[in-house]
């Protein structure tokens, strides 16, 4: 008898835990898939503590394959759940897909940023969700502090280091407390102006801090915050985001470059597809964490509306201890419909009470209901999450040993970009990457934020890749009778990314694929085929040298590295710069181009009118076919015209530009191609 399959959609607290569980309980009896995008646990309760350089990314990430025995680990993320085939399909981390079939699913996916319709926050505010967030989080708020410190304007010192956190929950809370700490000790290496303080204002539209905790660990953490200097200012919140600050509810502007956006979670929007009934987003679940009518379908976590039990009428929160102990009770119950394990249990759970790691010692904490504030509080809140965490307990008690006894590292490493953490995402955990899957995936069924767009999709016509979607003999871009040139080799500059597009966190159109960025582009002259044709092949037929196949007329290509090309010369006009002619404009230091060797016709003239000057004293005529041009060394046809062979003794390609040739552009002959794929120097605009 075949061994059922269990398949597992997420590894965060309540997936990890189903998946532990469901190993222990099955004992190899059943085959147990584990789909998640990234391949460790992510511990979120200590992620401010990464953003503040406490401790480094890996103390909280446990890995999974270490961790899980007898668990099938497969990375990607699930796109469409089809269920009545009872089968999965997936993307995975290079963008290629994958189907899994099982016949227990467990969805587990967690939650995503939840995003207000306040203008300009997607564009200029990164969220608190996963472990990139926090490292761009911990890079950007140190480069503002070293900017500060050596800016001349005390205006632009003041904005730099002023961090905006919208959110006073317990991310926002913790994300404030944590940052006013790690920039006060930055500037005691890199003073600021005289009487300037780095500033940290922490806004939420509720009466009070931590709203949905007990009222007394909410009155001890806003002593610390306002002690510590955090202003904080309940009953406001952001109007609009710009570039250079925050217009606040009250009509304040505040300028800021750091914009933080805790207001809260939202379920992972990959549960919206299933057309199933849904309670604020949640997939609604019995008691048993099983959905009704679907004997084969669990939810846990975040993604789950679960009955509380404790209070009727009411769903359990979306926090790390029920999703926890959600997994736990979902293992149970699903080896227990395959007869793997005791009967079933509902789940039933009371609060045993919240901690609060404000930084250093001070916390707040209500073990068993007892208030807590002050260094017993942070003792509590420090030994809770070493009991916690199901990895890493030692290396986590030694950063915080070493935290305490030596001073923080306060550098940036500049690994995760403004654009490689957008807010509207579907996938916090996982940084964007130029060329990354998801920007060449189609738009699946999956909605809401990080669904693929057009912008973010090369769809070989439509999407913004270069130099896509041309047929075989359609002309390439930028020759007569076509639109201007995108990203053609040789053309200029490849085009930079906008800063909103940096924003956004979708990387513009990129450069020609393939493309060496610290060369000179080579183009047609050299024997390289034209990038960006279809399948990169070589023009069949031509020379080293010849213009890119399907040119009209035989054209050489525009941009020709060492200038070769006849950019600007109107239909008939001679080439300037051949013997007995005027040199061409433009050139380096006016050398003439040379001209063609032994009296022969230049190539690709437009309309074929003859060259002024040609030595053997008739003009080459360009005629297409294989009609011989006369004047040709010893009455030889010339070859290479269009539809026929490579015409002997071409000369050697013209010498190439210096390195210090100025851009191309109109008039000038292009030359070398600078390096312009590298993004925008993010730090005079903050990188928000």
């Amino acid at each position: 008898m075949s061994r059922p399959r269990i398949l597992i959609v997420g590894a965060g607290f309540a997936g990890y835990r189903t998946a532990r569980t469901l190993s222990r309980e099955t004992r190899g009896r059943a085959h147990i898939t584990l789909l998640n995008p990234t391949d460790y646990f992510l511990y979120l309760p200590l992620l401010p503590q990464v953003a503040a350089g406490v401790l480094e990314p890996r103390r909280v990430t446990v890995s999974l394959s270490d961790t899980l025995p007898d668990v099938r680990l497969v990375l990607g993320e699930a796109d469409r759940i089809d269920l009545d085939g009872q089968t999965l399909h997936y993307t995975g981390p290079e963008g290629d897909g994958g189907t899994l079939s099982y016949d227990r699913l467990v969805l587990a996916a967690g939650s995503v940023n939840k995003l207000l319709p306040i203008p300009g926050v997607a564009e200029h505010a990164h969220g608190f969700r996963g472990l990139p967030e926090a490292l761009y989080l911990r890079d950007h708020v140190t480069r503002q502090v070293e900017l500060a410190a050596a800016a001349d304007d005390p205006k632009t010192c003041a904005a730099r280091c002023t961090f905006v956190v919208v959110g006073a929950g317990y991310t926002g809370t913790e994300v404030a407390a944590h940052g006013q700490m790690f920039t006060d000790a930055q500037v005691r290496k890199h003073p600021l102006r005289q009487g300037m303080r780095p500033r940290w204002m922490l806004l939420d539209v509720a009466p009070r801090v931590l709203p949905e905790m007990d009222e007394k660990l909410s009155t001890t953490a806003d002593r610390v915050l306002r002690q510590r200097g955090v202003d904080v200012r309940m009953g406001t919140s952001v109007k609009e985001a710009t570039p250079d600050g925050v217009v606040l509810t009250d009509g304040e502007f505040v300028e800021t470059r750091t914009l933080v956006w805790c207001v809260g979670v939202r379920p992972d929007p990959l549960v919206e597809s299933l057309g199933l009934p849904m309670e604020k987003g949640r997939l609604l679940v019995d008691p048993h964490l099983q959905v009704p009518g679907r004997p084969e379908l669990f939810a846990c976590g975040d993604v789950a509306a679960v009955p509380d039990l404790e209070k009727p009428g009411s769903y359990t929160p979306m926090t790390a201890q029920h999703a926890w102990r959600h997994g736990k009770v979902a293992a149970e119950n699903v080896a227990a419909s395959l007869g793997l394990g005791g009967a079933r249990k509902p789940y039933r759970h009371r609060d045993l009470g919240f901690v609060v790691d404000l930084g250093g010692a001070k916390a707040a904490a209500n073990p068993l209901g007892v208030s807590l504030s002050g260094v017993p509080a942070g003792a509590v809140t420090r030994g809770y999450h070493l009991a916690a965490m199901p990895g890493n307990r030692v290396r986590v008690a030694a950063d915080w040993l070493l935290d305490a006894v030596l001073p923080r590292q306060a550098v940036q490493l500049g690994l995760v970009r403004s654009w490689s953490v957008p807010l509207d995402t579907s996938s916090p955990e996982l940084a964007r990457v130029p060329g990354g899957p998801e920007q060449r995936q189609e738009a699946s069924a999956r909605s809401g934020p990080g669904a693929a767009i057009a912008a973010d999709t090369y769809d070989g016509g439509t999407g913004t890749g270069s130099l896509q979607g041309r047929a075989g003999d359609e002309p390439a871009k930028g020759q007569p009778g076509s639109r201007a040139t995108q990203n053609q080799p040789g053309s200029g500059t490849a085009q930079r990314r906008s800063e909103e597009e940096l924003a956004k966190g979708r990387p513009s159109p990129e450069p020609t694929r393939n493309w060496p960025t610290d060369e000179p582009a080579k183009g047609p002259v050299g024997g390289g085929s034209a990038k960006g044709q279809p399948g990169d092949e070589p023009s069949k037929g031509r020379p080293r040298g010849d213009a890119t196949r399907g040119r009209p007329g035989g054209e050489p290509s525009r941009g020709r590295p060492g200038g070769e090309s006849a950019r600007g010369r109107a239909a008939g006009e001679p080439v300037k710069g051949q013997p007995g002619g005027e040199p061409s404009r433009n050139w380096p230091a006016d050398e003439p181009v040379k001209g063609p060797l032994g009296g022969e016709p230049t190539e690709g003239r437009p309309g074929g009118e003859p060259s002024r000057s040609q030595p053997g004293g008739e003009p080459a005529k360009n005629q297409s076919g294989d009609e011989p041009a006369r004047s040709q060394p010893g009455g030889e046809p010339a070859k290479n015209q269009p539809g026929g062979e490579p015409a002997k003794n071409q000369p050697e390609p013209a010498p190439q530009p210096p390195p210090d040739q100025p851009p191309p552009g109109p008039g000038t002959a292009p030359g070398p191609v600078k390096r312009s794929d590298v993004l925008p120097d993010d730090s005079a605009k903050g990188d928000s």
